[in-house]
């Protein structure tokens, strides 16, 4: 029955997602892998060691985040391979570092709010990104909310889904750990340039192939979105996705971008400096409400590409 895990945690965490009860009460494994990563940066990241240990520093403590999690992931799964149900709480662990519903509910907060004021559809935006919100129009928040749940497609959903299929728990724990410290210490600033070049790395490594099968399931996807364009999002995504700094981050935003005819990306303010990044698409760029709404639809029917394509894999393990 483990080969049902995967298929299974998608439509249950698609359904319930992450009770918010708990978080307040024990917090959130993502949370748990941040408070690990603060505790060894106070330790090994201080400004009297010279670039070279920095970057010596944050491999130790990449080292030792990994080793935990594995640690601990690989005893859960163990014990409850001796238990009759053990797979299905092993699957219900694993729902805890998907995050479909909750990405669809933020961004979708994000079109809420713009209809009512520009000042919400602002407040509502800061919560899923790191840019200066203050800075951006009506179309400047909806780029940012539909750049955002292009990206997180891929490292949110399709890539820890990825390693739960070719590893089980410890996969998709390791995985969201590595993810998690890139998002926290991977910046190219000088406080973490050299202590979080191990983390920027290694999470480029990790989300090679999702990224690019993120890029693929948005593709077919397009089949089920009335006036969505598969050829085009393919297209885009070979051409475009080679803009961007990361090796990764451009393959779902450019491939949600041909999609629906948008143009993405752009210069973009963080911290009050202006960042001139590439632009994905070659389409309509003064975006609404309505269009983060489209793309919503999108990010949905990708994710029932993505359950169908993870039963068929389930169904061919049943009976290999």
């Amino acid at each position: 029955m483990t080969s049902l895990l995967a298929p299974l945690a998608l439509a249950v965490e698609r359904r319930f997602g992450y009770p918010q009860h708990l978080i307040e009460t024990v917090g959130h494994p993502v949370m748990w892998f941040g408070w690990l990563i603060s505790w060894l940066e106070t330790c090994l990241n201080t400004p009297a060691r010279s670039n070279e240990q920095r970057k010596l520093a944050g491999l130790v403590a990449l080292g030792l985040l990994l080793l935990a999690v594995l640690i601990v992931t690989v005893g859960i799964s163990t014990i409850l391979s001796w238990l009759p149900l053990g797979w299905l709480v092993e699957m219900l662990l694993a729902t805890t570092l998907l995050a479909q519903k909750e990405l669809g509910r933020a961004v979708s907060a994000v079109s809420e709010a713009l209809r009512a004021s520009l000042s919400a559809g602002r407040e509502a935006v800061s919560h899923i990104v790191g840019r200066d919100p203050e800075r951006l129009d009506e179309a400047g928040v909806a780029r940012a909310a539909v750049e955002t749940l292009a990206e997180s497609t891929s490292d949110g959903v399709v890539a820890p889904w990825f390693f739960l299929v070719l590893f089980g728990l410890p996969g998709i724990a390791l995985y969201k750990a590595v993810n998690t410290a890139d998002s926290m210490i991977g910046h190219r600033n000088e406080r973490y340039l050299h202590y979080g070049w191990a983390a920027a790395r290694l999470d480029d490594v990790l989300n090679w192939i999702p990224a690019r099968l993120s890029a693929l399931l948005v593709t077919l996807a397009c089949f089920f979105v009335p006036g969505a364009s598969p050829s085009a999002a393919w297209a885009t995504a070979r051409r475009d996705a080679v803009k961007h700094d990361s090796p990764n981050a451009g393959w779902p935003e450019a491939a949600f971008a041909g999609a629906l005819n948008f143009t993405l990306g752009g210069p973009r303010s963080y911290d009050g400096e202006i960042i001139d990044l590439p632009a994905f698409g070659s389409g309509k760029s003064s975006l609404g409400p309505s269009d983060i709404l489209l793309a919503l639809l999108l990010y949905r029917r990708t994710l029932d590409v993505l359950l169908g394509l993870s039963v068929a894999i389930g169904i061919i393990l049943l009976f290999r």
